[in-house]
């Protein structure tokens, strides 16, 4: 599992979506079976942003499940898709 803090770059959306973007495809490639991003307790705000990403139609081909705890744990556990799952372009 790879794992991720946000946190030091909580201030700039450009950061976030290039670091999670990255990630994912680091993971897919590797063949990794989870991403761990912490996005810490606070408000909310930065755990909203890493499930905005995610929801994007083209970021959704490359996970099957997003694990979130009720009442905000402070992570977010993407289950990566396995390459043998994952459908090819033809």
């Amino acid at each position: 599992m790879i794992t991720v803090d946000l946190h030091p770059i909580f201030k700039n959306n450009r950061d976030i979506e290039l670091t999670l973007r990255q990630t994912l495809f680091k993971a897919v490639h590797t063949g990794e079976d989870a991403v761990q991003f912490i996005t810490g307790k606070g408000s909310g705000q930065l755990m909203q942003r890493v499930l905005t990403f995610l929801a994007q139609k083209h970021i959704k081909k490359l996970y099957h499940a997003v694990e979130t705890v009720p009442g905000n744990s402070g992570r977010v556990i993407v289950r990566i898709t396995a390459p043998a799952s994952r459908s090819a372009a033809p």
